[in-house]
């Protein structure tokens, strides 16, 4: 589940992302990117599967993995935005974490979202690594280097 404090949960917010933000898709996933205002900055997310998906079980699947490869990268997403994730394919499209990992982790390359956390050397984790990381954050005022860049 999504930590309370980065879910984009009421519906005029994600009608918002869903109409102006910026599209990025692959394979089963089509994410909304949208800056927000937040002060101090940090994202929201939601995941919304359609009944087109599957029935509920496999709705609630999609769902639950893509929130799991949401928490291992949220540390190394750039904050400021309000992000919603629409899972578009089958259960056979996405069968697991891997599958669900390697669709976020292109997305967000694309949108160029990537950013260094202070005290982490290394980018995000490859596709399929362990998960790591919650929901935890830098601490609030920490700045974050975008990738490419050092950390200060």
């Amino acid at each position: 589940m999504i930590a309370r404090r980065f879910r984009l949960h009421r519906d005029g917010d994600v009608r918002r992302v869903r109409a102006r933000g910026k599209v990025s898709a692959h394979k089963a996933l089509i994410a909304r990117i949208l800056p927000n205002d937040l002060q101090p900055p940090q994202n929201r997310y939601t995941v919304i599967a359609g009944k087109k998906v599957g029935k509920a079980v496999q709705r609630n699947r999609l769902k639950r993995l893509t929130r799991e490869a949401l928490r291992c990268y949220h540390p190394w997403i750039l904050p400021g935005h309000d992000i919603v994730l629409v899972c578009r394919g089958t259960v056979e499209e996405m069968p697991d974490l891997t599958h669900a990992q390697r669709s976020l982790h292109r997305i967000l390359t694309r949108a160029e979202l990537w950013s260094i956390p202070p005290g982490q050397p290394d980018g995000p984790p490859a596709p399929g690594s362990p998960v790591e990381s919650g929901w935890s954050t830098p601490l609030a005022g920490a700045e974050l280097a975008p990738a490419g860049e050092p950390a200060p």
